[in-house]
């Protein structure tokens, strides 16, 4: 009986490539609400890019510059992230867990609720936030816009209770702990609270309007079969449910058992997260196996496949512009 030949070790350079969800490194003091009773026991992490983290100690697990960043948050039932903006879009994906997404400068404007598999996807410069409140601690995978996704704009409330549990965010965009005995330094001041002109200047997201801004686990509309066993969605981008312009695409690929799909080399940065299932990555004749919660960088340039190795497999697939 003929054997397929063996496969070749998976190189140190694509070992490199790949952040599984086991070797996750949190920082507990990432933002200035991490004090604030409800929040104070969240994580949050930065796999690709060096996020939006207020603390220069967070860890980044590839500094390679995609033209966006990868992040995720990890929060126990009842943990609250508190109202907040970007500049840049800012994508959930909902790998466990089940959460709550508020708008409005208090949470008062709209709200929708994800479950494992649901991706949202938040307008610019809008007050969110959300909460675990299922029964379980949950993690989102995340993804912001552009190499520099600047700095968050937190709710008024946010700094005067940061203030009370010693936690002073400074203009230049640095967390300081006074309990820790820190101090800011020469010449640089506290950051000014936001302003009821720069609340007012914000978008409002009404119920209709949040209720467009998730896409269900079980939604298929658009799905298209690309390969044997294989199916695919735009979520971001052109003809996608979120057709405005992110910086970035994503589609939803959901493989068969024992099926496989391929891609084409390209220069476009590319990364994938493995919401469901255990897969099996090649990558010019580089094998990995990777399961629920890991995420892999491609080489760019490079042709590779995912294989569902075990059960169907779910993989989110996120392409940046090309150099």
């Amino acid at each position: 009986m003929q054997t397929e030949p063996a496969a070749a070790p998976m190189p140190v350079a694509l070992a490199d490539r790949i952040v599984r969800y086991a070797d996750l490194v949190p920082c507990r003091n990432a933002f200035i609400d991490t004090r604030t009773p409800g929040s104070e026991e969240k994580e949050n992490f930065t796999i690709i890019g060096p996020g939006v983290s207020e603390n220069a100690e967070q860890h980044v697990h590839i500094t390679e510059a995609h033209g966006f960043n990868v992040g995720g948050a990890r929060q126990p039932p009842g943990c609250v992230n508190s109202q907040h903006s970007h500049d840049t879009a800012e994508t959930f994906v909902v790998h466990s867990g089940e959460w709550r997404f508020t708008f409005g400068e208090h949470g008062e404007d709209s709200a929708i609720v994800g479950r494992p598999g649901d991706i949202v996807s938040f307008p610019t410069h809008a007050f969110r936030g959300f909460e675990n409140i299922g029964d379980d601690a949950g993690f989102l995978w995340s993804v912001l816009g552009g190499d520099d996704p600047g700095r968050v704009m937190w709710a008024p409330r946010v700094f005067e209770l940061a203030r009370d549990y010693g936690l002073v965010l400074l203009e230049n965009g640095a967390l300081v702990d006074e309990r820790a005995g820190q101090r800011a330094p020469e010449g640089v001041a506290p950051m000014t609270p936001t302003t009821p002109a720069q609340v007012a200047a914000l978008h409002r997201v009404a119920q209709g309007d949040a209720d467009t801004l998730i896409v269900r686990a079980d939604d298929s509309q658009g799905s298209h079969v690309v390969a044997p066993g294989v199916a695919m969605m735009r979520v971001i981008g052109a003809g996608g449910a979120f057709a405005w312009d992110h910086g970035f695409t994503v589609d939803r690929i959901t493989i068969k058992r024992d099926k496989r799909w391929r891609s084409t080399a390209s220069d476009r940065p590319h990364v994938a997260f493995i919401q469901r299932g255990t897969v099996r990555i090649t990558v010019d004749g580089a094998i990995a196996t990777l399961a629920a919660g890991d995420t892999i960088t491609f080489p760019r340039g490079s042709e590779h496949s995912i294989e569902a190795s075990e059960t169907e497999a779910i993989v989110f697939s996120v392409m940046g512009e090309a150099a």
